[in-house]
């Protein structure tokens, strides 16, 4: 059997407001690197993944993003300081938690209700 030879992986990711859920990606640190009226390309490094101008609720609420951050303490504060603001209604953020397959992660859920979650891994 020929294995795949993958190069990349971009999950596409629902948007309930397409306009406030790139504005909230942006802030937390992404950039658009190419869009259209109903797509956007979000890139953070070396990672990234469509943004999309289509919503279903049962689908955005169940729809969940592990990436991997240096400190989830500060990624609690930064997105914490970024919703205080009252700019994305519907969006929250957890304090971290340990979790008991090793990472210390920060909950946040984006406009649409997609959980991101936020992972330190302890060092190896």
């Amino acid at each position: 059997m020929n294995h795949l030879k993958i190069s990349d992986v971009r999950p596409f990711v629902p948007a309930k407001d397409f306009a406030a859920s790139k504005d909230f990606y942006v802030s937390l640190g992404w950039t658009i690197e190419w869009a259209d009226a109903d797509l956007a390309l979000m890139v953070n490094a070396n990672h990234r993944f469509y943004l999309q101008r289509y919503y279903v609720k049962a689908w955005a609420e169940n729809a969940m993003l592990h990436i991997t951050v240096d400190d989830a303490q500060a990624s609690y504060l930064q997105v914490n300081v970024l919703l205080g603001s009252g700019r994305f209604p519907g969006a929250r953020v957890s304090p971290p938690k340990q979790e008991p397959y090793g990472a210390l992660v920060t909950y946040v859920w984006d406009p649409a209700g997609v959980l991101l979650h936020f992972a330190q891994w302890a060092p190896a």
